[in-house]
């Protein structure tokens, strides 16, 4: 905690207060585009649900559960990859059950007959801990006939109680992140943008992306929640139809999820001075904010895009056939299941373009429009021997990118060195497996060989593996391709201009064309860690990439004594 009087060193309370041109104070609510507040005061939040909703109380909440006998369980919201033995490893939507909780930040777990720690901001506590067996009131009826029904009656009541409690905890969920989006735009980025001389638009730009249009978004779609939210009988809500409703808007978390990396990185180099670390505690303080760092509340976004999936699957879960939001949740279920898979591609391409542009950049010769203006994957390569019609062949390495086939030559003393020979257009162009023997249109004897034939021309390609397994991934690589490009259609998937642009430059900047290196597959960048700064206590392995957007949540890990004190402070359970 930064000390009241470094603050005042900064600048006074009085000078942060926000002034309108009349002289007024400004509103400390943002209004929505109807000219009304949609805004939650936290101490009303709380009131809801105070244990879980105040800083430390889902621990609480936790530890009060687990000393009762309880079973407490969570699922998890990201891969968690680990080459540790006292950590434990598992994957997104897992169930974990909570042992010890005493630790704010790691937690001792089981899952699949293995105990260990784990991060804490790894999972999601599932609402509903206990639940009655689903045989428990037929049991009971064969043995007292008499008691069934209200056995039965019991045990609806009990689901109806559980769809309340999920029903409960979106609703919640979802002002208390409202409220966490307003601190973010009024207590820190309406702050940076009067300090011009600490920030410049573009480093606002990098640490904060584009979070007050998330904010905008969420509050038109807490807005909708509330319409369809009864107050009286939650468990008859109909909420399946609003995600359904706003599904294409949730789009706008990849951006961030894709920003989030350098934001952490800005943020890392700011806090190595002090007044940057000032300023932003006098800005949590002056706005009233939760003791929570900077870095926390901007990954917050990054961790809601991934429970909506969990929520309404657990929602789903307690929702019969029968009622009439059944339907609406099922769908509403795999849409921000799509949306999640979506922000990952998407994750996923970014990074796969930086290499493709530094692969461009050491070919030689490279001729016509950049690899990236029509590709963003590279999905198969290798050697193939191409043959024209009057039976000339010519060895040449093949990259098939999604969209468009480059070929390349070998230079003759140097291995390493590619040349540009030429590309294939794959949208105009059909794939013709050839049987072993003769081929009857160009009166040639061919082994291993496939064509690719345009649908508007008479131009044809024809090219030999030399072995029948080559060719056989080639055809697979060739089918993996059209799908792909399928895919990202219906997926919508893009990358921006501006990204595309930034990767090249990046590229020949990083002079890559002097070296001229090969391989036949862009060599991947070294796994990065992008741990939040107030998780720097502890660590995770990082010699294994993650594949899941959500590991922008990772720790990082560095050598440490912290597990030798940890177990004199806590003992292991095992």
């Amino acid at each position: 905690m930064v000390a009241r009087g470094e603050i005042a060193r900064f600048w006074s309370l009085e000078s942060l207060h926000m002034v309108s041109s009349d002289g007024g104070t400004e509103s400390s609510a943002l209004v929505d585009d109807n000219g009304s507040e949609e805004d939650y005061s936290y101490e009303d939040i709380c009131q809801a649900n105070p244990r879980y909703l105040q800083p430390g109380g889902e621990q609480l909440a936790i530890n009060e559960l687990i000393s009762d006998g309880s079973v407490v369980c969570a699922e998890a919201l990201w891969d968690h990859v680990t080459m540790d033995d006292q950590e434990l490893g598992f994957k997104a939507g897992d169930v974990i059950q909570v042992l010890e909780a005493s630790n704010k930040d790691w937690w001792w777990g089981r899952s699949e007959d293995k105990e260990a720690w784990f991060p804490a901001s790894f999972v999601r506590l599932r609402v509903n801990q206990e639940e009655l067996s689903e045989n428990s009131s037929s049991t009971q009826g064969e043995e007292q006939e008499e008691d069934a029904g209200k056995n039965r009656h019991r045990h609806l009541e009990s689901k109806h109680q559980m769809r309340t409690n999920v029903i409960q905890e979106i609703m919640n969920t979802e002002r208390v992140y409202i409220k966490h989006l307003k601190d973010i735009c009024e207590g820190y980025i309406r702050q940076c943008r009067k300090h011009t001389g600490m920030f410049t638009v573009a480093q606002l730009a990098t640490i904060f992306g584009n979070i007050e249009d998330i904010y905008k978004f969420q509050r038109k779609f807490l807005k909708d929640l509330e319409k369809q939210y009864n107050k009286e009988e939650p468990h008859l809500s109909e909420i399946g139809s609003c995600f359904l409703q706003h599904q294409e808007g949730f789009a706008i978390y990849s951006e961030y999820c894709n920003n989030h990396p350098g934001a952490c990185a800005e943020l890392s180099r700011l806090m190595k001075q002090g007044r940057y670390r000032h300023f932003f505690e006098a800005c949590r303080l002056l706005q009233q904010m939760i003791d929570i760092a900077i870095d926390g509340f901007l990954l917050t976004p990054v961790q809601k895009i991934c429970k909506y999936p969990l929520q309404l699957a657990e929602l789903l879960k307690y929702t019969t056939q029968e009622h009439s939001d059944y339907n609406n949740i099922k769908a509403a279920y795999e849409a921000m299941k799509n949306v999640a898979c979506l922000i990952n591609e998407r994750k996923r391409r970014l990074e796969s373009i930086d290499k493709i542009a530094r692969w461009q950049v050491s070919i030689v010769g490279w001729e016509g429009l950049d690899i990236l203006e029509r590709s963003s994957e590279l999905i198969h390569s290798g050697e193939l021997t191409q043959v024209s019609r009057h039976g000339k062949s010519q060895q040449r390495t093949f990259f098939l990118f999604d969209h468009q086939l480059v070929s390349c030559k070998k230079d003759l003393l140097r291995r390493d060195v590619l040349y540009y020979r030429g590309r294939t257009d794959m949208d105009e162009v059909r794939l013709v497996d050839l049987e072993d023997g003769r081929d009857k249109d160009w009166n040639l004897s061919v082994k291993n060989a496939f064509k690719l034939v345009s649908k508007t021309t008479d131009e044809v390609h024809l090219f030999c593996a030399k072995k029948q397994e080559d060719k056989a991934r080639w055809l697979q690589a060739c089918g993996d391709e059209r799908r792909r490009v399928r895919e990202d259609r219906e997926m919508g998937m893009e990358i921006s201009e501006n990204q595309k642009k930034l990767a090249m430059l990046n590229a020949q900047k990083a002079g890559h064309g002097k070296s001229k290196g090969y391989s036949a597959c862009p060599v991947a960048l070294p796994h990065q860690s992008l741990h939040p700064l107030h998780q720097r206590h502890v660590t995770v392995p990082t010699s294994v990439p993650q594949q899941q957007v959500f590991a922008l949540a990772e720790p990082k890990r560095k050598p440490s004594l912290f597990w030798h004190t940890f177990n004199k402070l806590t003992p292991f359970k095992k």
